[in-house]
This record gives structure tokens, sequence and C-alpha cells, in this order.
């Protein structure tokens, strides 16, 4: 058997065994999950009247905020979702169960490379959710092309992978999952001073700059703009540009904490 046919399998395995754990502990998943979801209805119900005449102009309806905020609430469910990536790395490092695969014959990558796909796979399931909770409010994107839908759901995966990747640093140099959670808080942060909820350049000159150049608003004004037929501009290629550098850092950080980490 190959040495790329063992990595595969071993792979398979850790996801398996992530997947299993997500599924009889849904607490945390569910718990972070609600968080987009709350957002989503209370920025609508209670503010998306105000929020639709700003951003349509007067007159405008709710519909007008909901299609302005849900592709932000899409990108906040991503980042909500991989703060359990962290708090589960760290709990895998801290209650030994690494140390005891370090004495099994299986691949090293395998371990993290599990958790990171595991994570994709909730996150994608998360942002189905959450974007199911925006449809049954009023969410339409009936002008998008099966293409444009392929690369929103393309750009979500990536982005998620991307945060993953983070995520699992975090979650590696964390003492324990109080830590992790704590670490990993700025994933659910920056999209809240993105222009998830309003556009950037209503805000005060001094912060635009901390909305603009971060990678969650280009990330969202490229779904925007493949959902809803907004211009894109430059941000398609900011967010792939941010999304693989994020893979990169990430990944190279992860691994490289991996393998030095005697716990």
């Amino acid at each position: 058997m190959s040495s790329l046919t063992l990595a595969a399998r071993d792979t398979t395995t850790m996801l398996r065994r992530n997947l299993l754990h997500a599924r009889r502990y849904p607490s945390l998943t569910l718990n972070l999950l609600l968080t987009p979801v709350m957002l989503l209805l209370l920025f609508v119900y209670i503010f998306g009247d105000v929020m639709s005449a700003g951003i349509g102009g007067a007159g405008a309806d709710r519909s007008a905020y909901i299609a302005y905020i849900v592709p932000g609430l899409l990108l906040l469910t991503i980042g909500s979702t991989v703060v359990g990536t962290a708090v589960s790395v760290s709990n895998d490092m801290s209650e030994g169960i690494i140390a005891r695969f370090r004495t099994m014959s299986i691949h090293r990558g395998s371990v993290l490379v599990g958790h990171v796909v595991g994570s994709v796979l909730q996150s994608v399931l998360s942002v189905v959710v959450v974007g199911a909770v925006g449809v049954a409010i009023g969410f339409r994107s009936t002008d998008a092309t099966v293409l444009e839908w392929l690369a929103a759901f393309g750009l979500l995966v990536l982005f998620s992978a991307a945060l993953t990747w983070v995520a699992v640093g975090m979650g590696l140099i964390s003492p324990n999952a109080e830590a992790a959670g704590n670490n990993a808080l700025p994933m659910v942060l920056l999209p809240m001073l993105s222009s998830a909820f309003i556009p950037v350049e209503t805000m005060p000159g001094w912060f635009r700059p901390i909305a603009e150049y971060q990678p969650f608003t280009p990330a969202i004004e490229t779904l925007r703009g493949l959902l809803l037929g907004t211009e894109i501009g430059h941000n398609g290629w900011l967010a792939v540009g941010w999304s693989l550098g994020l893979v990169v850092l990430g990944y190279f950080w992860a691994t490289a904490k991996f393998a030095q980490d005697p716990r």
C-alpha cells in the first residue's frame, strides 16, 4: 500500500472520528450556530426597516436589508463554526488523545487534516442552515446564474478552509478549551467589524480602513456580487488572495506547532 493511500485511509478515519464526536456532542455546534441566526433575526426584525431606508432609499421595505445582510451572516457563520474547531483541537491536545496517536502507526498529518475536513463540512452545513433561515424570512437571489452559484459555493468552501487552518493553529497553542475559545474570538468579531451589517462608506473615516483592509469585507462583497449582482470590482481577487494566504499561513503554522508540541 502506497504512502498516499495510507495517508488517505488514516485521514478518512480521523474525519469519521471527528464527525462522530460532533454528532454525539452537538451542543457546541448548536451554540455557535445560534449566534448568526439570532443576529440575522435581530437585525432584520428590529432594525430592518431603518436599515432598509438607509441602504435602499426612502420607501424601501425590509427586503432590501435582508438581501444586504444575508451574505455577511453566511461568512459570520463560518467564523463562528471554526471556533468549535479550535476548542476541539485544544481538547485533543490537553486530554492526551494526540499523545496516543503519536505512538500509533498512522500518518501524522491525518490528525490535522481530519479536523480541517470535518470543520469545513460542518461550516458548509451551518451555512446551509443559516441560508435556509434567510430564505424563509425573504432572501432571494433570482438573478444569479449557475456559474455564479458555483463560484459562491467555492468561495465559501475556500474561506472556510482558510479560517479552519488558522483555528487549528489557535487550538494547538492554547493550554485548554477555554483559552482556545478566547483565542479564536477574532473569527467572530472581525465579521462584525466588516461590511456585513452596514456599507463601509457609511462608517467613520478613522474606522473605515479597519473594516476595508481585513479578510471578511472583500469576501462578503464578492459573495454579494455573485448572489445579488452588485459590483465586485477588485474584491474578488482580494477575497481569493486572503483565503489562499490564510490557508498557507495556517497550514504551516499548525503543522509546525503540531510537530514540535510534546503534549
